[in-house]
């Protein structure tokens, strides 16, 4: 009975040992008697007790990987203080396990010296600059040497980049300069802009007046020929009807009549409107003067006459 349950027992731990359940995106490496055998991938899988043992285990996932800081010098004798974080994938679990003692610390060192010698080639503007194209360096160089460890690097990115107090003081002070050169060159355009304007508007408003001069002036000749044209009309047509007037009977001696009162009234109105008389030479015989004017209307009237 005994010996029953430790056979149970034994077969029990066997099956327990031979089981292997690996999951998802992960990979482990088998050792039969010291000596790589196999790479199970996720899910069941069944290996040799005693015989078979699990090495090493690795995750497949991405895996972000901070690289400490440190001190790079520039092309042009600039130290800045340089920190980033890595992103690689393990693509190849057996290398992963027999190509570095540590592929982890060789991609750290390994990033950090090419960063160093990145940053060498570069002056201190262009290294704000050009990011992209440090981030791009360090990784093509990762790359290339990860693939004997089972690493694949997938991207790197710069986090700071510190230069030392006085520089950030000079570069601070540089910036404030030229933000107060183009506030100085914005204001001047202002202004320039201003007196293009005021001078455009008066020119406007010269030709605008000159213009409603001109027309003030064609409008007011017109208004005055227009006015000549009808007191010209008025005055035909008031010939042309006293004309007539005169040629219909009975007319000629109310001409006569009208021309007498007239000449009474202009006698009457000299004497009342002024100290001086001017008076024709007949006249005391008034009568006679104004047959005298009737005698040339009738003339006139006469078609004979002429």
């Amino acid at each position: 009975m005994i010996t029953s349950l430790i056979l149970l027992v034994a077969a029990l731990v066997f099956v327990l040992q031979a089981v292997r359940v690996v999951p998802q995106q992960s990979a482990q490496v088998i050792e039969r008697l010291g000596r790589f055998h196999a790479v199970l991938s996720p899910g069941l899988n069944i290996i040799i007790p005693f015989v078979d043992r699990v090495a090493y285990r690795h995750s497949l996932k991405e895996i972000p990987l901070d690289v400490p800081s440190q001190i790079c010098i520039t092309k042009d004798n600039t130290q800045l203080k340089v920190d980033g974080i890595l992103y690689f994938q393990v693509t190849d679990p057996q290398r992963a396990s027999y190509g570095s003692s540590d592929y982890i610390m060789a991609i750290t060192q390994l990033a950090q010296t090419t960063l160093r010698s990145v940053i060498g080639k570069m002056e201190l503007d262009k290294t704000f600059e050009e990011r992209d194209e440090i981030n791009a360096s360090v990784v093509a160089a990762l790359d290339e040497a990860a693939v004997s460890w089972g690493v694949k690097v997938l991207r790197y990115e710069i986090k700071d980049l510190v230069p030392p107090q006085e520089i950030l003081h000079a570069m601070q002070a540089q910036i404030t300069a030229e933000r107060e050169k183009r506030a100085l060159i914005a204001a001047s355009e202002g202004r320039k802009q201003e007196q293009i304007n005021i001078a455009t508007g008066q020119r406007e408003a010269a030709i605008q007046k000159s213009e409603g001069e001109r027309q003030a002036a064609i409008n007011t000749a017109q208004g005055e020929a227009e006015a000549l044209r009808l007191v010209a009309d008025a005055t035909a047509h008031a010939l042309t009807t006293v004309g007539t007037a005169i040629a219909t009977p009975g007319g000629i001696e109310a001409v006569n009549l009208k021309v007498a009162e007239q000449y009474v009234d202009a006698f009457a109105k000299l004497a009342k409107e002024g100290n001086t008389l001017l008076l024709p030479a007949n006249a005391g015989d008034i009568a006679s003067t104004v047959a005298t004017a009737l005698s040339v209307i009738r003339k006139t009237d006469r078609p004979d006459a002429r």
